[in-house]
């Protein structure tokens, strides 16, 4: 809110649970987020939440992937792994690395790496 300009709008995209009993403080555990209410309503801020509007960009991000103009997994830092290193991948992804990883049993992806 502090870099919006006076009439500008805020767009809060993401997953907020409504409550997380493993959440890291009392606040998180019923999904509760501090937002600055009062800048916002002083700015005369327009605020919009939830998902991000997927269906009006998934067909031409799906052709841009199946036409190689974009590299996704590079993009979102996705890495391939085996099935035995699984449980190793899990608990990494658990602890909060910025990694996703893909299961690949068969070695389809010719990229599978060692977690």
């Amino acid at each position: 809110m502090d870099v919006t300009r006076a009439g500008g709008a805020l767009g809060i995209p993401g997953l907020y649970v409504t409550g997380d009993p493993g959440g890291v403080d009392e606040a998180a555990q019923e999904g509760s987020l501090s937002l600055r209410l009062g800048l916002g309503w002083a700015k005369a801020l327009s605020m919009t939440t939830g998902q991000c509007p997927v269906m009006k960009y998934h067909r031409q991000l799906m052709e841009a992937i199946l036409h190689d103009k974009v590299q996704i997994a590079d993009a979102v830092n996705a890495v391939a792994i085996s099935l035995d290193d699984a449980p190793a991948g899990y608990q990494k992804f658990d602890s909060g690395v910025a990694t996703k990883y893909v299961i690949d049993p068969h070695g389809v992806t010719g990229k599978v790496q060692p977690v």
